[in-house]
């Protein structure tokens, strides 16, 4: 008993004796509140000792030998007598704690109720709602044999059939807390299969022990077609390797391991990606920055849902998490990263779920290229026990391995416990207590050997215990870096390149010079706000860098041309006739609003002029920054210029809005002064309304549309309108302004 409260806790009581006057006393002394009441009254009351035990206050302790039946009916009373039995509530919760398999090959979900009734065929949804399956059976075991029950309340432990996407730790229904494994491994093993055995075949089979064990990770490399297991240690390999003989009849061993590092960054950039293949588009922003050391890569979105859809929104944010980023140092794991999506932007028609994968790949990719990257490598919190003879050699072997540590000497095991509560440490209690300690983290990848070298030089007397500390900065990074030899750009399965899209096809853009391609502008280098709505962002126009303002008139008919009439021979063009002019009007460029190219429209029909109005806004600078105060003022400022416009041209203009997010919203047009203004319905936008306007329109009557939607502007091209891009409207703007005033000077002598 002496040796566990120096070892242990001094709140250790022995529960197999009497209950005399020493046992109340040294119950009483665990709490302070206890204490007061057995001295004033020198009786204590034994209902208090649950309480005690379950706060982790009082320690029972038990003797007995189980071989002779000594003391076994006393521990069985005790636990009747002082174990408090929790309380459960009605509603469902399951906490999975093992996964195993019968002989038959069933997967065992090994379960524990902690509230409601689970019942046979039961229906069970995961706890991030990714997977919801039946029970088929609930198996309650006792050593291999079972019976199969309809049900099990709350309290009883059992194995369930019929689920295949659990795992250890996870929780069910009201339990939706996911533990996750203490350790995490620190080693790399490549393993050798035997001669003759296919590694991709095997692969499906060593998946099961990996479901099976939380610690144990397995890696398929697709460049050697080998599967590399990330394990703790040499220990945990022997195990794994004896379990594959059981399970698997195959005989494997293991190579050299290596060192499990990670990457992470040291500064907040702007990953963008844009993904623009011929009839596939998405376009991506994240912010990156810093994490917590040991919190993973997570992700949010501050993305306002004017910009871009909740679904698109969510299917970004899964694409971010459902797979393991590498870095750009050495390929490792990407980890301790906040990654907040800022803007994006889809296509009605062209937009597919792919596509946004694609593009948050290139995002994260391009971002990681442009952050300062820091390379980490794991960390063991270590206590070393040596004789006083071997303190001078222990030191210097410590500081060679890049540790960090603190001398104690002559520290009792007592101390030693309080030092460091990780049930690891425990271990320690076979240490002698007289000696020298040191105390401290290193490296793993210096210190994973250094126990066998110990033994060594203290002859058996020196103790070692680590415990994993988590990832910190490489001790030797450059070393590391240049001898992996990693390539970031050569590794075109993550690549940081965009793919945008001119003359009818895809071409890739250098992620050094992808921002310059966006169609979105978030002003880069400013934290996202949680509030953010993007009122600085700016939008460029579709299909070329933010210096373009819209296709060119012959591009767009060079890929009308080859979509409509790829599949058609071609034929002779006759010198006279309708057929000439309609050869020759293909080519035939227009030129500003008030010129009607030559062949094609008759000068006695009425003249239409579209405005794509948001378009318009955030293409103008004037508006764009009138638009950063409030929305309605350029709105309103658009309306009153158009007007003006109008006056000075005659033409039928109306200015489209979209409305589309409105709900319940029918579509409006109002008369505004002398040009018509309409705010499409709900689920309709501009773009669509303007389309089908141009469609039935553009036969019958001179139709231009202003925007510098380049895939809008293809569809208006294809249906024989004419376009303007925002640069050519607000150009033709200016120069009809100027020349009414010269009209104005010149009519009334220089005195307007």
């Amino acid at each position: 008993m002496a040796e566990l409260k120096e070892t242990l806790s001094g709140n250790i009581v022995d529960f197999s004796g009497e209950r005399n006057e020493e046992f109340m006393e040294n119950v009483a002394l665990c709490d302070e509140e206890l204490l007061e009441q057995f001295l004033e009254s020198g009786a204590l009351d034994e209902s208090l000792v649950p309480g005690l035990i379950r706060e982790r206050k009082l320690y029972p302790c038990f003797f007995g030998s189980a071989l002779k039946m000594q003391g076994v009916s006393e521990f069985l009373d005790g636990l009747k007598t002082y174990v408090e039995s929790p309380e459960y509530g009605e509603e469902l919760g399951v906490r999975v704690f093992k996964i195993a398999r019968d002989d038959q090959g069933n997967r065992l979900t090994h379960v524990k109720v902690t509230g409601g009734v689970l019942r046979g065929r039961m229906e069970l949804t995961g706890a991030d709602g990714s997977w919801q399956e039946k029970i088929h059976q609930i198996r309650v075991y006792s050593g291999s044999r079972y019976e199969t029950v309809s049900e099990a309340p709350a309290g009883m432990v059992c194995a369930l059939t019929g689920l295949t996407e659990t795992f250890p730790g996870e929780g069910l229904g009201i339990e939706t807390v996911k533990n996750k494994p203490v350790l995490e491994p620190v080693l790399n093993y490549r393993i050798q299969l035997p001669e003759g055995v296919d590694a991709a075949a095997v692969l499906p089979k060593f998946r099961l022990l990996e479901e099976e064990e939380p610690e144990l990770h397995l890696a398929w490399n697709e460049q050697l077609q080998e599967i590399e297991a990330q394990v703790m240690g040499e220990v945990q390999v022997e195990i794994l390797q004896q379990r594959i003989k059981e399970r698997f009849d195959l005989d494997v061993s293991f190579g050299t391991g290596n060192i499990v590092y990670k990457e992470t960054i040291a500064n907040a950039v702007e990953g963008v990606g844009h993904f623009e293949p011929l009839r596939h588009y998405a376009e991506v922003h994240l912010w990156m920055e810093p994490g917590e050391p040991g919190s993973g890569v997570q992700a949010k979105s501050v993305c306002s849902e004017d910009w871009l859809d909740r679904n698109w929104q969510r299917l970004i944010l899964t694409h971010v998490m459902e797979k393991e980023h590498r870095g750009v140092l050495t390929g490792a794991p990407l980890t301790d990263v906040k990654i907040t999506l800022i803007a994006g932007r889809a296509h009605l028609k062209h937009t597919e779920g792919g596509d946004f994968r694609q593009a948050v790949y290139r995002a994260v990719r391009q971002g990681l290229m442009q952050a300062e990257s820091v390379l980490l490598e794991p960390f063991y919190e270590f206590t070393l026990e040596v004789p006083e003879t071997a303190v001078g050699r222990a030191m210097t072997d410590l500081e060679q391995m890049g540790a960090v540590f603190e001398l104690k000497q002559d520290v009792s095991m007592k101390s030693l416990s309080s030092m460091n509560q990780n049930a690891s440490m425990n271990s320690l209690s076979s240490m002698n207590p007289k000696g020298s300690l040191l105390c401290g983290q290193g490296p793993v990848s210096t210190m994973q050997n250094y126990a066998r070298e110990l033994a060594a030089y203290t002859r058996g007397e020196g103790r070692l215990v680590c415990v994993p500390a988590g990832y910190r900065p490489c001790h030797n990074a450059d070393e590391v870096i240049a001898q992996i030899g990693y390539e970031p750009e050569r590794d075109l399965e993550n690549t940081a390149d965009s793919v945008f899209c001119a003359h009818g096809a895809g071409f890739t853009v250098n992620w050094r010079e992808a921002p310059g391609y966006m169609h979105i502008q978030t002003g880069a280098g400013k934290k996202p706000d949680e509030d953010s709505d993007l009122s600085d962002a700016e939008e460029t126009p579709s299909g070329g860098s933010a210096d373009e303002e819209f296709i060119d008139i012959e591009e767009i008919d060079e890929i009308l041309m080859r979509t409509s009439h790829a599949n058609r021979k071609p034929e002779p063009i006759s010198h006279k006739g309708i057929s000439g002019k309609k050869a020759r009007s293909l080519t035939a460029k227009p030129v500003g609003l008030a010129k009607p190219r030559k062949g094609g429209y008759s000068s006695g029909r009425e003249r239409y002029l579209l405005v794509d109005g948001y378009n318009i806004i955030f293409s103008w600078p004037e508006l764009n920054e009138l638009a950063k105060t409030g929305i309605d003022a350029a709105r309103g400022r658009l309306m009153d210029i158009l007007c003006n416009y109008q006056g000075l041209k005659k033409c039928h203009l109306i200015l489209v809005f979209d409305a589309y997010r409105v709900q319940k919203h029918p579509t409006e047009v109002i008369q505004y002064h002398n040009i018509t203004v309409v705010y499409t319905k709900e689920a309709e936008t501009a773009d669509q309304y303007i389309e089908k306007f141009a469609q039935e329109k553009g036969k019958d009557y001179h139709v231009t549309v202003a925007t510098s939607d380049g895939l809008e502007q293809i569809i208006i091209r294809g249906a024989g309108c004419r376009l303007m891009s925002a640069r050519d409207l607000e150009s033709d703007v200016k120069r009809a302004a100027e020349e009414a005033r010269e009209y104005m000077s010149d009519s009334t002598g220089g005195g307007y």
